[in-house]
């Protein structure tokens, strides 16, 4: 009986349409799930002048979105490695989809609250089942320069977010921006539904039939021989006992927490500025559409550092390069502060900043899918994004109180380049380790056969 190693075949092949479809696709929903999840940055300042609140009030807010996002990142992970990717992606997205729209019916802000919290836990869950399959289709040589460029959408939708929200808040009020940031989704559940397949590597893991694998193969290189009755593997096991366990498990426990530190002290960074910067802005004497257009460089600088950084991680050791990155992140996010109301000096440091913050946070993603096997990838990028989601809590808490205690602009952007500094140092301490087990290195073959 023949048996075919699927990764091998995956690796050994250019990238197909089939790839390209299940990229895009991928890329559309981190796309919609960049708009919905900075939407509530962007119309800020016109809900303080609508709701006549001070911007304090809005900090419950951001946090309430921010800690929905944990929290589906926590629980979405395991649930996809228990039940496929497919399933639990279409499912998110519809969710936050119907969410945003009764979003646009808040009230109050205790109402605002609650919907930005429930709508989070689709957005969390979706995030790292895009990457995780993604991840699962990509060829090694090009792997992290696919996750990025996927992730792309993310960037790309935030940075649309706040395209929008300058002409539909002139035009419709606040309440537009979410009324779009849940139609777009609702009517990309069936397409999604039709179109996306289930993650040919994670069906090989938990022992599907063999036809099915066949057939994702064939459309993969519908030149490939692939015998009758093959049984088909991948170099990993199945995972046993608790999912979140072996994170911990085969020497892994000090990339995860190292890890874990990264993604918290650069998410903590990157909504601590993408929250607040359009309020700052505002308060200086810009406008407020201005403003939102200024801090949509922040996501166009993050997809010129998403595309470029990718091939740099394929080619070059990739946490020493992810180091780099935070590294120059934290003199520009510095700078910000000190340019005053040029408005030529803050788009050149917000884009900057956005392409190595933006860049370096887009760039872990694809390194730590790439570092957990099948098994427990889904897991290990959600608990990631979990653990950093805690530091987007924080951020925005840190920067209302700041704002609060009527701190200079300068001071401000001085604590704010902290947390991509501490996120640098803990990149270069992964580098040293390397403790990781890339999941082509490391665990037993399992096999799905034809009957």
């Amino acid at each position: 009986m023949a048996t075919v190693n699927v990764q091998e075949v995956i690796d050994s092949r250019k990238l197909s349409g089939f790839q390209v479809l299940v990229v895009s696709l991928c890329a559309l929903i981190v796309l919609i799930d960049g708009f919905d999840t900075q939407a509530i940055g962007y119309v800020a300042p016109a809900i303080v002048r609508s709701w006549h609140v001070d911007r304090a009030a809005l900090t419950p807010v951001f946090s309430a979105g921010l800690l929905g996002l944990m929290l589906g990142a926590l629980a979405f992970g395991p649930v996809a490695d228990r039940f496929g990717r497919k399933p639990v992606l279409i499912f998110c997205t519809l969710f936050f989809g119907v969410m945003s729209l009764l979003t646009s019916t808040a009230d109050s802000v205790q109402s605002l609250i609650i919907l930005r919290f429930i709508t989070g836990l689709g957005l969390g869950g979706a995030m790292p089942n895009a990457i995780a399959l993604t991840t699962e289709y990509a060829p090694k040589r090009i792997r992290a320069t696919t996750i990025m460029i996927m992730f792309c959408g993310f960037s790309l939708g935030a940075a649309l977010g706040g395209v929008a929200a300058a002409s539909l808040i002139s035009h419709f009020g606040w309440k537009s921006v979410f009324v779009l940031g849940g139609i777009v989704p609702c009517l990309a559940f069936p397409f999604l539904a039709a179109l996306l397949p289930e993650s040919i590597r994670y069906l090989v893991v938990q022992g599907e039939r063999g036809e099915r694998v066949a057939a994702i193969l064939r459309r993969i290189d519908p030149a490939a021989s692939i015998p009758a009755g093959a049984t088909f593997t991948v170099e990993e096991h199945k995972a046993k006992g608790f999912v979140v366990r072996q994170l911990f498990a085969n020497g892994r426990g000090p990339f995860t927490l190292l890890i874990w530190l990264v993604f918290f002290m650069s998410l903590l960074d990157l909504y601590f500025v993408t929250n607040w910067l359009p309020t700052i802005i505002t308060d200086s004497g810009i406008a407020v559409s201005r403003a939102a257009l200024i801090t949509a460089m922040y996501q166009v600088g993050g997809i010129l550092g998403t595309l470029l950084l990718g091939r740099l991680f394929d080619r070059f050791s990739p946490f020493v390069m992810l180091a780099l990155t935070y590294l120059a992140a934290s003199v520009f996010v510095l700078l910000i502060g000190t340019v005053g109301t040029s408005i030529g000096a803050l788009v050149l440091t917000v884009f900057g900043a956005g392409f190595c913050v933006v860049g370096g946070q887009i760039g872990a993603n694809a390194l730590t899918a790439n570092s957990y096997p099948t098994a427990i990838r889904s897991t290990g990028v959600g608990w990631a994004l979990g653990i950093g989601r805690i530091g987007s809590i924080v951020g925005p808490m840190i920067g209302g109180q700041l704002l609060s205690l009527h701190w200079p602009i300068r001071q401000i952007f001085l604590v704010a380049a902290a947390p991509v500094l501490i996120a640098s140092l803990a990149a270069l301490c992964i580098s040293f380790l390397r403790r990781a087990p890339l999941a082509e290195e490391h665990g037993l073959q399992t096999g799905a056969s034809t009957p």
